[in-house]
């Protein structure tokens, strides 16, 4: 791991704790409020532990000052007897507590696996280098939405969430939501979440992945039952068409470049499932795994290099003609 990734991977998780109010002391629904329990019970177990620690050492330091003289030694019973009682009686209270904390871990971990539901809305979520893959399936194929990087979740509902990966183990996390989950190729796992209150909480891969995995991460988007179900309806439409020339005209930039090689743009002949599907790219807030705002400015520079912005990905520089270039980004950004 080089340095300036372990910077990233630093500015990353400093991100994550200090990032407005969703950090995981701030937990948005029932999991995150047992894992943040727990937390501040192993918080406070350690902080008395360090503060009798640091109270014994300051008061042996004050008791046995250092002499420039050897002193003799004197054969103490009474002093050895407490010593002894006193050393295990310290040994016992440390055993005891580290099998509270087991304990509590035990049950904490049991009541964040204990949601149900009969009717859970499920989303399977499949890591990428250095993306998250988003779809909503359905048994009718043509009610299948995908997406990348935003999970759209109605607010107090229990969500099935399906893990998998695609290349190497990643760990799906978001703090204020659940705590992290391990994506391993080959292996699928599922799990639980729920958010009570609306908001945008972001979340990272927690796992180190490779050389963007600083820069890989996705947002959970909870928002009241009537404007999800709206966000669902607009997904299931296939892309609108262009009316403007440009538009149009960047249309068949994608298509006729190597574009169409690695997306799909519903409603047109691009189908493939290399990179994200791009049918609403326009309604998300960020690109390129959440490292980059969905900007005019910002789409464009990821087009013509995405590999200065976010070196290693598997997206290829295309080195448009300016005309050719703007008729793209408008195009896409008419993708609602």
């Amino acid at each position: 791991m080089s340095a300036a990734s372990s910077f990233g991977d630093a500015l990353a998780l400093f991100a994550i704790f200090f990032e407005g109010e969703h950090n995981s002391l701030h937990p948005a629904g029932p999991s995150s409020h047992d894992i943040e329990w727990l937390y501040w019970v192993i918080f406070w177990i350690v902080f008395v532990a360090f503060v009798l620690t640091m109270v014994a050492f300051a008061r042996a330091s004050k008791t046995y000052s250092r002499s420039e003289e050897m002193l003799p030694i004197i054969k103490d019973e009474e002093g050895d007897r407490r010593a002894t009682w006193a050393v295990g009686t310290a040994i016992i209270i440390t055993v005891l507590t580290l099998f509270a904390v087991l304990f509590m871990s035990v049950i904490t971990g049991k009541k964040v696996e204990g949601m149900s539901s009969s009717n859970p809305i499920t989303i399977q979520i499949t890591g990428h280098q250095w993306w998250w893959e988003v779809t909503y399936p359905n048994p009718q194929a043509d009610q299948t939405i995908t997406t990348a990087n935003e999970i759209h979740i109605p607010v107090g509902k229990p969500v099935v969430i399906l893990t998998n990966s695609a290349d190497v183990i990643h760990s799906f996390w978001a703090p204020s939501v659940h705590g992290k989950r391990d994506l391993i190729p080959g292996y699928s796992s599922a799990f639980w979440i729920q958010v009570n209150q609306p908001g945008t909480y972001p979340g990272r891969c927690a796992e180190f992945c490779g050389l963007q995995h600083a820069h890989m991460g996705f947002s959970i988007v909870a928002e009241d039952e009537a404007t999800f179900e709206a966000w669902e309806q607009q997904q299931l439409k296939p892309a609108p068409e262009p009316h403007d020339a440009e538009a149009i005209h960047g249309r068949e930039v994608f298509l006729t470049h190597t574009c169409v090689m690695c997306h799909t743009i519903h409603g047109t002949g691009a189908g493939s499932r290399v990179g994200p599907d791009l049918t609403h790219l326009a309604t998300r807030k960020m690109i390129a795994g959440e490292t980059l705002p969905n900007t005019t400015g910002a789409l464009a520079g990821w087009i013509i290099d995405p590999q200065r912005i976010k070196p290693g990905n598997q997206m290829t520089p295309n080195p448009l003609a300016p005309d050719d270039l703007n008729a793209l980004v408008t195009y896409l950004q008419t993708l609602q």
